[in-house]
């Protein structure tokens, strides 16, 4: 069969969120891991827009709330991740989510 390869510029920057619920709060111990292209170790990581002292790993636990992004030397910036602090959240999953899915909240405070 014929598969098509994805255009180069296809390619992106994720910052993914463990747990995967959003919005992510500061007292769920987030975990967050950027995956990119280029030479491994090579993250820049931002937190409220200005560039952030986790640098060249991969992942880390997050200590401080705020705005997260991060970037890899190929496939350049993340999506932006915001980490709260608030202490009563109503969460849905980290996932695409179509009209008629059937969903699992999660109350937390």
């Amino acid at each position: 069969g014929w598969c098509p390869l994805s255009p180069t510029g296809a390619q992106t920057t994720k910052l993914l969120v463990e747990p995967p619920w959003r919005p992510a709060v500061l007292w769920d111990q987030v975990t967050l891991t950027c995956q990119g292209s280029g030479t491994a170790g090579a993250t820049t990581w931002y937190r409220n827009r200005q560039r952030w002292g986790q640098e060249g790993s991969d992942h880390f636990t997050v200590n401080e709330s705020g705005t997260y992004r991060c970037q890899r030397p190929d496939t350049g910036h993340s999506p932006l991740v915001t980490v709260s602090k608030n202490r009563l959240v109503l969460q849905v999953p980290a996932r695409a989510l179509l009209e008629g899915d059937t969903v699992t909240l999660r109350c937390q405070g």
